[in-house]
């Protein structure tokens, strides 16, 4: 009876996960800048608008590499004007199906934002699209630049300490994300008894290590036109980006398994089976053990999935009417600057 406990705990913990994961996947990605200017633009029913479209089309379509959170697509003649270059980027402790997710978002919400510019770069929380009539892929590009800060302050008694601890967990975490395959990384450092530093750093994979440090190292010497005394902020640019919280505001599980080197497969050791003895004497209990929970289960998490649904699309209203990006569980971050 015990193990017929143990599958339907096993089964409603799966029904939990998948109604959870639905939600959440529901959820449009948190936009924080857009770059577009208007200084190379292209008409209606153009080669480049085609080519953008077949750039874009590649870049959100099932067989892009969200597993790698990077990939880059071209389209058009070579040394042509209308030739396009797309990237897109996505944050290294998310899944592959947020990013694929951001990436659907981020495509139709370009065209809206950049309806006529032949360069383009939309920001979100989640992922990052950037495309251009001249090659990206491979060139460092540390302008322009967005800062982004937290709007609390770090108390006065704890600013010089605040000083010097911040810059060098920075460094450090760029160091490590420069020299790794996917030119990522996360670190946190103690900074008070009860208060914690948490920083994500991240470059595009197809920067060469020095290029990503360089990246790195000149978005965190703004640190004190960015962000002089908030609890939190970050640099977001083409090629890199930064961000440091007072809070955990990544998902350590997936960024720790980003940032660890693969590991070599085992196969599984044969599963038993259960003699035939004694099994049909028992079919029952465990049927009966494990459909009726798993009912119940169904109806509530049915329920749950509405009401969740209900209060998102409410706080989604909600925040658009006042015209804030983050979620209402995280700090608000305002707009700080734009380097050129």
């Amino acid at each position: 009876m015990s193990s017929c406990f143990k599958s339907s705990v096993s089964l409603i913990s799966i029904f939990f996960f998948m109604i959870l994961k639905a939600v959440s996947s529901a959820t449009n990605p948190i936009y924080l800048y857009h770059i577009c200017p208007n200084t190379t633009t292209y008409s209606r029913n153009s080669t480049y608008l085609t080519n953008l479209r077949t750039v874009l089309s590649s870049l959100s379509s099932p067989n892009a590499a969200y597993a790698s959170r990077f990939d880059n697509a071209t389209a058009g003649e070579e040394n042509d004007n209308n030739r396009v270059y797309g990237v897109f980027l996505c944050r290294g402790d998310v899944s592959a199906e947020i990013c694929r997710d951001c990436l659907a978002f981020a495509v139709n919400e370009t065209l809206y934002r950049c309806p006529r510019e032949k360069v383009a770069v939309i920001w979100y929380d989640e992922c990052m699209l950037r495309y251009s009539n001249q090659s990206i892929v491979g060139q460092m590009r540390i302008r322009p630049a967005v800062f982004l800060t937290n709007k609390q302050n770090i108390t006065e008694n704890q600013v010089s300490r605040f000083n010097e601890s911040l810059p060098a967990l920075l460094i450090d975490v760029a160091v490590k994300a420069a020299s790794s395959s996917r030119k990522f990384a996360t670190e946190k450092a103690n900074f008070t008894v009860f208060q914690t530093i948490y920083s994500l750093v991240q470059c595009t994979p197809d920067l060469t290590n020095q290029d990503c440090e360089s990246c790195l190292r000149q978005a965190i010497n703004w640190l004190p036109r960015c962000c002089d005394r908030s609890v939190g902020g970050r640099v977001i640019a083409p090629s890199c980006s930064f961000r440091y919280e007072l809070y955990p505001f990544y998902n350590e599980t997936i960024a720790e398994a980003t940032m660890a080197p693969p590991l070599s497969t085992v196969a599984a050791p044969p599963l038993k089976l259960p003699s035939e003895e004694g099994k049909s004497k028992s079919s029952t209990v465990k049927v009966t053990a494990v459909a009726v929970p798993v009912s119940v289960c169904v109806l509530l998490l049915g329920a749950m999935c509405w009401l969740l649904a209900k209060r998102r699309n409410k706080l989604s209203a909600e925040t658009e009417d006042l015209g804030i990006t983050k979620k209402g569980i995280e700090l608000i971050l305002s707009f700080s600057s734009l380097i050129y």
